[in-house]
C-alpha cells in the first residue's frame, strides 16, 4: 500500500510506503524532535527498522534532524500528513 498525494503544487508526486505514512503522521502529531525509541513506541514499528524509512523521508524533505538521534516532521512533511489518508 501506497500513500499518493499530488497535492504538492503540480511538482513530483510523492509516494509513501506504509510504514513511511505511519512515520509522517507519528511525527507531526508529537512536539519537537523525538529519538527514534518515541517514534517507535508511536507506530508499533521496530526501532531497528526505523533508520533506513527516516532516511527515506529526509530525502523525500518530509522529515528532518536538527539534532543527532533527533527527528522531526518538515512544514512540507506536516502538508502532506495531513492530507494523506493514513
Amino acid at each position: 500500500m501506497a500513500c499518493k498525494c499530488g497535492s504538492n503544487g503540480g511538482k513530483k508526486e510523492i509516494k509513501l510506503t506504509e510504514e513511511q505514512a505511519k512515520i509522517l503522521k507519528a511525527l507531526s502529531e508529537m512536539e519537537g524532535p523525538v529519538a527514534s525509541k518515541d517514534i517507535a513506541e508511536a507506530t508499533g514499528i521496530p526501532s531497528k527498522s526505523l533508520s533506513c524509512r527516516i532516511r527515506s523521508l529526509k530525502d523525500k524533505g518530509l522529515v528532518q534532524s536538527p539534532a543527532r538521534c533527533r527527528y522531526e516532521v518538515t512544514e512540507k512533511g506536516r502538508e502532506m500528513a495531513g492530507s494523506c489518508q493514513i
